[in-house]
C-alpha cells in the first residue's frame, strides 16, 4: 500500500466506495460545528470499525484546513472552510514511491514536537506504512539498537496520537496505571496513567527503555496486549479498563545498555522485532560533514565487532553539526569526544584523530583570560 493513500479495504470501508468514511466523519463534524470531538467520540458516534481510520480521516480535513486540531487528546473541530466544502474530499497527496522518494528526495513526516522524521526502507515499504499497517493488524513490535538511532522520532512520526512511558529501574506500576495526587483543599485525586488512557482513547503506547523496566513491573502490559485487552487498577477499587479500537503497544530496546535485560516474557510479547541502525545516507542529507560521517561507520563497525562500547549515532552527529555551526568544527570534534565513555574515548580519538587530522581533545575549561 502507497503511503499516501487512504486504506480502502474491507476492514475499514465495507466495501463501500473509496471516501465513504470521510464523509461520514465530515457531516458528523457538520452536524457539531461548535464542539471539539476526540477520535473515540467520533469513532463511537459511527459505530466505525477503526479509531485508526477515523483518525486518519480527521487528519485529512485538519491537513486541507477543514478542521481545527488540538492534542491532549486529540480533538477535532470543523472550520467554516470544512462546512463550505461539503463533506468533499481534498485533493490527494502526490504519490510517494514506497521507496520514501519522489524526485530523488525524501519525503519527510511531521513529528508532534514539530521537527521532521525522513522515513526509511523497511519490508518492501517504509517504516512509517509498516508500523501502521502492523498497528492496525494489533501486531506488537519491539524496536531494538542503540541509543540515537531514530526509535522513537520513528514511533512518533508513525503514530500522531502516541502516548509514552519512559522506562528506567525506577519505573513502578503506577507509571503506567495512575496514582492519587494531592489537591489544593488537602484531598485526593486519582489521575490516570498513560496506559489506562492509550486504551480508553484507541490510542498508541510507546514503552521507551523497556529493558531497563523491572520484569514484575512490565507484566502490568500483558493482559492488555493479549487476547483479553482488558486490565484493573488495583490501587484504584479494582477498575476494570478495556482497550478500544486502536490500542497498540510498541517497545523500544538499546542492547548492551547497562541494566538492560530483554527477558524471555517481554521478548515472546512481541511479534515483529525490528534492528534500527543509524542511517548514513540520511546523515549526510541532513547537512553532517564526509569526516564525521566516515568516522562514525569507522567506530559503529568496531561497536558490531566488539572492540568497543559505544560509538556515535545520528544524534550525536546531528549534535556535532549544531555545534559546529555555532562554536566551530574544532571545538565539536573535541565535544564528540567528551561524549564518549571513559573507557572508549581513547579509541574514538584516534578515529576522529585520522578523519580530522588535527589535534583533539575533550573540551575542557582553561585559565581565565
Amino acid at each position: 500500500m502507497d503511503p499516501t493513500t487512504p486504506a480502502t479495504t474491507p476492514s475499514t470501508t465495507g466495501g463501500r466506495r473509496p471516501g465513504y468514511l470521510y464523509h461520514k466523519v465530515a457531516a458528523h463534524l457538520a452536524a457539531h460545528p461548535d464542539q471539539m470531538l476526540t477520535v473515540g467520540e467520533i469513532t463511537k458516534a459511527l459505530s466505525a470499525p477503526s479509531t485508526g481510520a477515523v483518525f486518519e480521516a480527521l487528519k485529512k480535513m485538519a491537513a486541507a484546513g477543514y478542521a481545527t486540531h488540538q492534542t491532549g487528546p486529540h480533538r477535532f473541530q470543523i472550520t467554516q472552510a470544512g462546512i463550505d466544502a461539503a463533506g468533499t474530499m481534498p485533493p490527494p497527496a502526490p504519490r510517494t514511491p514506497r521507496s520514501g522518494r519522489t524526485a530523488g528526495r525524501r519525503q519527510p513526516v511531521t513529528r508532534p514536537n514539530g521537527d521532521l522524521y525522513f522515513p526509511r526502507k523497511l519490508a518492501g515499504a517504509t517504516d512509517v506504512d509498516v508500523l501502521r499497517r502492523l498497528r492496525d493488524k494489533r501486531i506488537p513490535v519491539l524496536l531494538y539498537g542503540p541509543p540515537g538511532t531514530g526509535k522513537t522520532a520513528l514511533v512518533e512520526a508513525a503514530f500522531p496520537d502516541l502516548l509514552t512511558v519512559a522506562g528506567t529501574g525506577d519505573t513502578v506500576v503506577e507509571d503506567f496505571l495512575g496514582n492519587f495526587i494531592p489537591l489544593p483543599d488537602g484531598g485526593f485525586e486519582f489521575v490516570y496513567g498513560p496506559l489506562v488512557v492509550a486504551m480508553r482513547e484507541g490510542r498508541a503506547l510507546l514503552v521507551d527503555d523497556a529493558t531497563l523496566i523491572p520484569p514484575k513491573v512490565l507484566a502490568v502490559l500483558y493482559p492488555a496486549m493479549d487476547g483479553r485487552r482488558v486490565i484493573t487498577i488495583p490501587g484504584y477499587r479494582n477498575e476494570r479498563v478495556e482497550a478500544a479500537d486502536g490500542f497498540y503497544v510498541i517497545a523500544g530496546h538499546n542492547p548492551g545498555v547497562h541494566g538492560a535485560i530483554l527477558t524471555e516474557a517481554l521478548a515472546s510479547r512481541f511479534d515483529v522485532h525490528i534492528e534500527v541502525t543509524t542511517d548514513w545516507d540520511l546523515a549526510r542529507h541532513l547537512g553532517v560533514p564526509r569526516p564525521a560521517v566516515e568516522a562514525a561507520i569507522t567506530l559503529n563497525a568496531d561497536l558490531a565487532a566488539g572492540r568497543i562500547g559505544w560509538a556515535p549515532q545520528l544524534r550525536e552527529l546531528l549534535g556535532y553539526t549544531r555545534v559546529s555551526k555555532t562554536l566551530g568544527p574544532a571545538a565539536a570534534v573535541a565535544n564528540l569526544v567528551g561524549r564518549a565513555p571513559a573507557e572508549d574515548r581513547e579509541h574514538v580519538l584516534a578515529a576522529l584523530r585520522t578523519r580530522f587530522g588535527t589535534d583533539i581533545t575533550p573540551l575542557t575549561l582553561g585559565k581565565q583570560h
